[in-house]
């Protein structure tokens, strides 16, 4: 598996449904989302690992809320997705954990966060960032790590 790499090397990002990051990742839950998912979805949508709770998965390895809608893939669970989900590719850190600090660091808020991408997302453009990049998206992803927004514009697919 690649490094995250910082954020400073996309210049542009937009999610087109593909599925894959439902379909590759194992999605770790905190306490919260998994209570949450127990207490409406049932105690078979999630799945308990060593040290951690996670979203539970069909036989073909497809996360169980995944859901195929006019050709592309959307979560069922939308508004109520795991911030694991909401957030991927996008790593939102306090500090520097995949080097490059300067590429990585977004000053926001008046706090200096660090963000990077997982560069397995297919639908990354390499190059200097745009303003949508800039002014939209980052911003949109510290903003939902941070639990101040949790409506998605730039941040997810508009299948339907």
């Amino acid at each position: 598996m690649l490094n995250p790499v910082p954020w400073r090397h996309v210049r542009d990002w937009t999610c087109n449904g593909c599925g894959i990051c439902c379909k590759e990742y194992d999605i770790v839950l905190k306490f919260n989302e998994w209570l949450h998912l127990v207490r409406n979805y049932g105690v078979k949508t999630t799945v308990a690992g060593l040290n951690n709770l996670y979203l539970n998965k069909r036989r073909d390895g497809t996360c169980v809320f995944l859901q195929n809608i006019f050709g592309k893939w959307s979560c069922g669970l939308q508004t109520n997705k795991p911030l694991a989900c909401r957030l991927w590719p996008f790593k939102v850190l306090i500090s520097p954990r995949y080097g490059k600090p300067r590429e990585a660091l977004y000053p926001y808020r008046n706090k200096r966060f660090y963000v990077y991408l997982d560069p397995f997302c297919p639908q990354i453009r390499w190059g200097k960032p745009s303003p949508r990049v800039i002014y939209n998206i980052v911003p949109e992803f510290i903003d939902l790590a941070l639990g101040l927004r949790k409506k998605q514009y730039y941040s997810t697919s508009n299948v339907v």
